[in-house]
């Protein structure tokens, strides 16, 4: 078979990485296309030598724009490669801009889509996140859960049974294969840590656009960094809006994106992450560090009903949460199918459907 991968954004990354690594093993054909969704090229490049991925076959260089821009450019750049030789597969990831933006165009055209990481539902549709996986789900022909309740879900929305495989959690595949690299990488030791550290990032509009929950969620770090070490990787735009609004974070240790590999090995020995962002909620939970999300709901709620994430609607309430912990570490287990297995368990699925046609 010849399946064609697309990835845009850094959560692709983690998830693109150990399924390529499958149907390598497998001896398939494969195409990687790289949107050019994310903006940093150099930190894109260094997430794909991190988790040894393949150059991209292609980019697409769509940059950054807003969210009807950008499908579009990927929607435009992406159908002649798709018509010039159509794939078995095409296989999408997680929630971004290019998995609904590839969707749309390889249904079109009549190719088989493949959704890695179907079936997750925040029932918040404010969240740009929240239609890109609605309308993908919708549109594929074959739907990759990475938890039972993720299928649970599309078999409500009226999904066909043949369509759903219950597969596990790709992005703990990486985390698995890469915990040994990212403990011996000495970033969190480069940084002089004295205690276990709470590591934060927040980049969701929701919170880094309304500058008085900014001003808050501030406030709480600057009182948290007064009795431990709080590490704070920030994201282009969460920076902007604190410098345009003159909000201080002092005592917080500001620091540039940084790789895969540095950020894991902040994590795995957190006293806890402070977070809107939705991998960070799985990773902790397979690491069994506490996770406090701020924001009123997650798409991923078997990170809170079996893991160790916590929803934090208000950040005023963060500061109660984290005392509470003792020793940083809190009650939770691993998920099904969170073993380090889900890509041989996609590359099963897909070997099942070769040759069926929709």
């Amino acid at each position: 078979m010849h399946i064609l991968h697309i990835a845009g954004a850094r959560p692709n990354f983690p998830k693109l990485a150990p399924v390529h690594r499958a149907i390598r093993t497998a001896e398939w054909r494969q195409t990687i296309v790289h949107t050019g969704q994310h903006y940093d090229a150099a930190l894109s490049d260094q997430f794909f030598d991190e988790l040894g991925i393949p150059e991209p076959d292609v980019n697409l260089e769509v940059g950054s724009a807003s969210h009807a821009v950008q499908t579009a450019r990927i929607m435009e750049r992406f159908e002649p490669v798709l018509s010039a030789e159509p794939p078995d597969w095409v296989l999408v990831y997680g929630d971004v801009n290019s998995t609904v933006a590839a969707a749309l165009v390889a249904s079109k055209l009549g190719v088989r889509v493949a959704h890695v990481e179907a079936g997750l539902r925040s029932y918040d549709r404010t969240m740009p996140e929240e239609i890109n996986r609605i309308v993908t789900d919708r549109l594929a022909d074959l739907l990759l859960t990475p938890s039972r309740d993720a299928s649970v879900t599309l078999r409500a929305e009226g999904e066909p049974e043949e369509e759903i495989e219950f597969v596990g959690n790709v992005m703990i595949d990486t985390l698995l294969r890469t915990l040994p690299a990212a403990r011996g990488s000495g970033f969190r030791a480069s940084l002089g840590l004295s205690d276990d550290p709470i590591v934060v990032t927040l980049h969701r509009p929701s919170n880094v656009d309304d500058v008085g929950r900014l001003r808050a969620v501030a406030s709480t770090l600057r009182s948290l960094a007064e009795s431990r070490p709080v590490v704070f990787p920030v994201h282009p735009r969460t920076r902007q809006r604190l410098e345009s609004a003159g909000i201080s974070v002092g005592g917080v240790q500001l620091l540039d994106p940084i790789g895969y590999l540095a950020m894991l090995d902040l994590v795995q020995s957190a006293h806890a992450v402070v977070t809107d962002s939705g991998g960070l909620q799985e990773e902790t939970t397979a690491l069994g560090v506490p996770c406090f999300t701020l924001r009123p709901n997650t798409e991923r709620p078997i990170t809170v009903t079996e893991g160790t994430n916590t929803l934090v609607p208000e950040p005023q309430d963060l500061a109660g949460h984290l005392e509470a912990l003792t020793d940083g570490r809190t009650g939770g287990r691993v998920p099904e199918g969170w073993d380090g297995r889900a890509a041989e368990r996609i590359v099963e699925a897909l070997e099942k459907r070769n040759g069926a046609r929709r």
